[in-house]
């Protein structure tokens, strides 16, 4: 009798589970990157400067924003800078939420006005030279208008790759987006979905602005690089994730990434339905 009692209630019980499992792989998880508070899981990259030199405290937090800003600079003379989040990344999507303010490092590049950069794919910063300007890597070119004239966000820029559209490679260094201009100190939101060495796609407060395919090694626009890893025409399915510093003054008060790789078995506790690179070791049962 007490049998007959319990099942009703363990199949009750089965359900609900199933039900919370079903409800939970439906829900986006987006991993902090940037936690508001410390760089722990930072390095930093400044050319002509070893790894993990901040030189003048290039990158640093305050009022829970990752500030990149030039007060000990007399000129900039042309250190070009990157931050390194410690992991690597295949498939993914990544968000930053980013402003420009105040003025320009003296001596910055004309073309560096209102200018940085997510880098994706790119090498790991150990394997960067001493006085190497930029990673090898696909960079999100993040962009802020003038005040009068027209100037795309999440454009495309290719130090040491190349892509292709439609079939066809691509071999110019920059590509603009179809975004809107963003003037002033507002915040914009820019995000980018990787998926390995297929697909890559822009996206500027929801509007899609710019994709592209298979990502690969090649070309130039980087110096001072090992040459011996950049091997013409190699697909990039991995690689760093990092944001630059090119002279203006810019905050990031978000950055954050959902993981499209881990666990596609639907038995699994930790199955996603939005996952779209299965990786059978993380499943977790």
């Amino acid at each position: 009798m007490k049998y007959l009692i319990l099942l009703p209630v363990l199949l009750a019980l089965s359900c609900t589970t199933k039900k919370e499992i079903n409800d939970t792989a439906h829900i986006e998880e987006w991993q902090t990157l940037f936690n508001g508070v410390d760089l722990d899981d930072w390095r930093v990259k400044i050319r002509g400067h070893d790894l993990n030199d901040n030189f003048g405290n290039t990158f640093y937090v305050e009022d829970s924003l990752l500030k990149v800003k030039y007060d000990a600079y007399d000129t900039f003379r042309n250190k070009f800078g990157h931050i390194f989040y410690k992991d690597r990344f295949s498939y993914y999507k990544l968000a930053v939420e980013y402003r420009f303010v105040g003025e320009q490092a003296v001596d910055g590049p004309g073309w560096a006005t209102r200018n940085s950069g997510v880098m994706v794919h790119g090498q790991a910063p150990e394997t960067m030279q001493k006085d190497q300007d930029f990673p090898i890597s696909i960079e999100v070119q993040l962009l802020g208008g003038n005040g009068t004239d027209d100037r795309t966000t999440a454009n495309l820029c290719t130090p040491g790759t190349h892509v292709e559209m439609k079939g066809k490679l691509i071999t110019d260094h920059c590509v603009t987006s179809s975004s809107e201009t963003y003037h002033g100190e507002q915040w914009v939101r820019a995000e980018v979905e990787v998926y390995g060495d297929s697909l890559i796609r822009h996206i500027v407060n929801g509007t899609a602005v710019l994709s592209y395919e298979k990502p690969q090694l090649g070309g130039g626009v980087v110096s001072g690089h090992d040459p011996e890893i950049l091997i013409e025409g190699n697909l990039i399915e991995e690689g760093s994730i990092s944001l630059q510093s090119e002279s203006h003054p810019v905050h990031f008060r978000k950055v954050e990434l959902m993981n499209l790789k881990g666990c596609m078995d639907k038995t699994a506790k930790n199955y996603k339905s939005y996952y779209v690179k299965s990786d059978p070791k993380a499943c977790v049962y």
